[in-house]
């Protein structure tokens, strides 16, 4: 389908399904009209549909979450894992650094930002397993439950959705598309109705995932706001920072690739990384070493027993505002950063792939948390400081919370100019990680709608990014937090069913092209 639009020396046409983009349009619009409309009914229907949604599917997000992961070791290890993404002789395109460097910067963006202090803080003073709260036991659960959360679990499912793209992709040379995945199973039927109902959950998944994501960005930026210069928190300050932050999203879809998110990019992951050598060098240095080494040992003793941890015997409600919100999370946000990953991951081999995307970012990400997460700790537990609380009360203002209370982990008086500065850092991290997190939305979303063209018309990337604050802006208008949990569960959901279908269509497909394959 064609239609105009005008660049400065060229024309760029609208090329899109337009079953996929005009329902998903639809039902999109439809939320966010019932989210002024109904504006006070609305937040006691989020909080009564996550905790259904929750009660009633919590077991099916584990499992899921377990199965996926299982099936990721299995290709890894078995006779698929020589198979090259691309063909025998595809050389890749990007060197190992490069592509692990890529890798982590596709899952970390804001969340880890918001919940590096706030979930270990929030584990200690309510421990999800039955420790003694803000005990050295309850420390030690909050950070293999926050690892769980972060770990090897999360990056199963982009594995999964990276490797069954590019595979279809590039060695079954079909669309990047989700429904093309399912070739296999559906046959040509993914260009009919089935293969338009896929993409429209890919879609509204997505779009919600982001969404999601830039709601806790905002309200963290208006947190460091309010922290440093005084600035309310309220919703409209919010809806103004959505909409001034919405806008350089924009001007950096405008600017291209190259120009605009590839140096939003460089300056997020260098800015991030002096952030993360502050706090390394400032705060507790020797108890953060020794605490990621012994939270990676006791993750992976506890492995099994959280992974499949159900609440069955306690009867608590704790896993659905934590395990089951962020699988439907992940699970959400997977046609996203599983496009970005399929995208740089040519000529890779599946057991190259598959190690690489599980262990170098869960590895990175891991080592993050121990920083932050160990440091908050270790502020609560050994200093005269009583930051939780205050943390538990305000999960957005964590973070800089955190920043304050520093100098008496550090044991030395840092100036006060370093703590301001770090503050101001986090803020712009989060900022940044805001309008790379909706350009690349954007992107990844108009590739769905446009039927897998890896290269759909600006415009319409502008039109998804708008999209994205406004549907953000609803959401916090509609329910805050309990709203972005609500959201991600609820599209998470049927797409976890897609997932689910997915594992079978990859092995079928990969069995059918490569009947003789060994190890």
């Amino acid at each position: 389908m064609k239609n105009w639009t005008y660049t400065r020396n060229q024309k760029l046409l609208l090329d899109f399904n337009p079953w996929v983009s005009l329902i998903s349009i639809t039902l999109i619009a439809g939320f966010v009209i019932a989210s002024f409309v109904f504006l006070r009914q609305l937040a006691d229907v989020f909080s009564h549909t996550q905790a259904w949604i929750a009660n009633q599917s919590g077991w099916f997000f584990v499992l899921l979450t377990n199965l996926i992961l299982a099936f990721m070791i299995y290709l890894a290890i078995g006779r698929f894992g020589g198979v090259r993404l691309g063909g025998a002789n595809t050389k890749p395109e990007f060197s190992r650094i490069a592509w692990f460097a890529m890798l982590f910067s596709a899952g970390m963006g804001i969340g880890l930002l918001f919940y590096s202090v706030a979930e270990p803080m929030y584990h200690l003073v309510t421990p999800p397993h039955g420790a003694e709260p803000r005990t050295a036991a309850a420390a030690e659960d909050a950070m293999i439950t926050t690892f769980l959360h972060w770990g090897l679990h999360a990056w199963g499912i982009y594995t999964l959705v990276g490797l069954a793209l590019a595979y279809f992709a590039f060695n079954r040379k079909q669309p990047l598309s989700i429904r093309a995945v399912f070739e296999p199973v559906l046959g040509e039927r993914i260009h009919g109705g089935w293969g338009h109902a896929i993409d429209i959950l890919a879609t509204v998944a997505t779009l919600f995932g982001v969404a999601t994501s830039l709601g806790l960005g905002v309200s963290q930026v208006n947190a460091g706001l309010h922290h440093v210069f005084d600035i309310p928190q309220t919703t409209s300050i919010k809806i103004i920072l959505i909409v001034c932050i919405t806008f350089v999203a924009t001007l950096s879809v405008v600017s291209g690739l190259d120009r605009g998110i590839k140096r939003l990019s460089e300056i997020n992951m260098i800015a991030a990384a002096v952030l993360l050598l502050f706090v390394l060098l400032a705060g507790p240095t020797l108890f953060i070493l020794n605490g990621f080494v012994e939270n990676l040992g006791q993750y992976l003793n506890s492995f099994f027993y959280l992974g499949f941890w159900n609440e069955t015997y306690t009867g608590g409600s704790w896993q659905n505002g934590w395990t089951v919100f962020y699988w439907g999370w992940w699970i959400a946000w997977s046609p996203f950063v599983g496009m970005f990953i399929a995208r740089i991951s040519k000529g890779r081999t599946i057991r190259e792939f598959i190690t690489g995307v599980l262990l170098v970012p869960t590895l990175l990400t891991f080592f993050w948390l121990s920083v932050f997460g160990d440091s908050a700790l270790y502020i609560e537990l050994f200093t005269d400081s009583n930051m939780a609380q205050a943390v538990n009360d305000n999960l957005a203002r964590s973070l800089f919370f955190f920043f304050d209370h520093l100098p008496s982990a550090a044991g030395t008086d840092l100036p006060g100019f370093l703590i301001t500065a770090a503050s101001l850092l986090a803020t712009l991290v989060v900022i940044t990680f805001f309008v790379t997190s909706s350009d690349s939305g954007s992107l990844v979303i108009d590739i769905i709608s446009a039927g897998g063209k890896p290269n759909p018309p600006v415009i319409q990337r502008i039109f998804w990014a708008s999209t994205e604050g406004v549907v953000a802006a609803a959401l916090l208008i509609g329910g805050g937090l309990t709203a972005l949990q609500t959201a991600a569960i609820a599209t998470g959901l049927p797409f976890a069913l897609v997932l689910l279908v997915m594992i079978f269509s990859l092995y079928r497909g990969l069995s059918h092209d490569h009947p003789e394959t060994n190890v």
